[in-house]
């Protein structure tokens, strides 16, 4: 599932684009597999689903969090359960306070 992806298969000129968008994006979207978009024999460009797209910038988010997880353990910056708790009471009585 997390092999390196093949795209061999998928390479297109932008010419095929040109002429025929409609097809690609129907090709795009029943494999959930990106098409790239050549210039010149050059990639230039990819066409993807946008459901695939979504699920893609998901999982980039949460490899920033984690990511940002894993720097603020390293730095130390970082709270045990009860003080989070604290702080989440805290906060809610703040609010609470305001409306």
């Amino acid at each position: 599932m997390f092999g390196a992806m093949d795209l061999s298969n998928d390479i297109e000129p932008v010419t095929a684009l040109k002429r025929g968008a409609a097809d690609l994006i129907a090709r795009a979207t029943d494999r959930h597999s990106p098409i790239v978009i050549t210039q010149n024999g050059r990639p230039t460009a990819v066409l993807q689903d946008v459901d695939s797209y979504q699920r893609q910038q998901r999982a980039l988010h949460l490899l920033k969090l984690i990511a940002q997880g894993e720097q603020d353990h390293r730095t130390g910056r970082m709270h045990d359960q009860a003080t989070v708790d604290d702080l989440v009471n805290d906060r809610l009585a703040e609010r609470r306070g305001a409306s």
